[in-house]
């Protein structure tokens, strides 16, 4: 959504810039894969010049791309890594996303920064071990996987003491990951001392369950840098985030659209791993 924001307001700039008309018709699948691949069709119906797409299933790329493929119309994917099979398939396709890797070692570092500083500031109990829960995105979304692996193994080589209690996929909503640690505070009372969060919207949710709970303070973590997680940074309810610059994110969606709709070449201000790829850089937030 924060994405999409950005993009209207990319494309307005555009047009007010360039005098050229931007057509954007921006379709939500609701989770669908089939609703999705027949926004396509109608996409390419209406003769659409390119093809930008948030895959609801990134192993599912194959059937946009046959279709674009046949009607000679490039794709832009973000958010959704396809798989490098299908990216491979043809030259118009391209992706723009943040590295998970990357997301995941910084968000690993805001801890490893804290224990470093002041061990007792993540082991709120003094035993000598950081104990902790896992919120979860998508089971198959590339990002939840590495975010969950890198943001753990960060801590690990670190030296930081960790034991983890309890883990669990939310995917990357606030209500489920409320729910969800709702019943992990019954489970451990008293015994978590910080929450690893794939994502920002997930931590909130977290919030909300020690909220109501009337929780102790528990040390929580997420991604995103979205602007109620800010807020939350802000009053110390949050330790920490880690985003993108989502004008650089937007903008590189934006400008290898155009280039393709114009038959321009892509800016060098974009910059293509293996000529499909852009990979936004990333910060902490804390």
């Amino acid at each position: 959504n924060n994405i999409r924001a950005v993009l209207e307001e990319k494309a307005k700039a555009y047009e007010l810039e360039t005098g050229i008309k931007v057509t954007l018709d921006i379709q939500d699948a609701k989770g669908n894969q089939n609703t999705q691949n027949n926004q396509v069709d109608r996409f390419l119906s209406l003769g659409c010049d390119v093809l930008c797409i948030n895959l609801v299933d990134r192993i599912s790329a194959s059937v946009i791309i046959d279709k674009s493929i046949a009607a000679e119309v490039p794709v832009v994917f973000f958010n959704r890594q396809p798989v490098a099979e299908d990216m491979n398939r043809w030259s118009e396709l391209y992706y723009v996303g943040a590295d998970a890797k990357e997301s995941a070692i910084l968000q690993g570092q805001i801890l490893v920064d804290l224990y470093q500083e002041n061990p007792a500031s993540l082991d709120l109990n003094g035993d000598g071990v950081v104990s902790y829960a896992l919120l979860e995105g998508e089971s198959s979304h590339q990002d939840s996987l590495i975010r969950t692996e890198w943001s753990i193994q960060t801590l690990k080589d670190n030296q930081i003491p960790i034991e983890k209690l309890a883990g669990g996929i939310a995917n990357w909503e606030r209500s489920q990951a409320s729910a969800m640690v709702e019943q992990r505070l019954d489970a451990y009372p008293e015994k978590i001392e910080l929450i690893i969060s794939n994502n920002d919207d997930m931590a909130l949710g977290a919030m909300d369950a020690m909220e109501r709970a009337g929780a102790k303070r528990i040390n929580l973590v997420g991604i995103d840098a979205t602007e109620p997680s800010m807020e939350a940074i802000r009053t110390k309810k949050l330790l920490g985030s880690v985003s993108t610059d989502k004008g650089l994110y937007a903008g590189a969606i934006f400008e290898i659209a155009a280039a393709k709709a114009l038959n321009e070449p892509i800016s060098a201000d974009i910059v293509l791993e293996d000529g499909k790829y852009y990979w936004c850089p990333q910060e902490i937030f804390r």
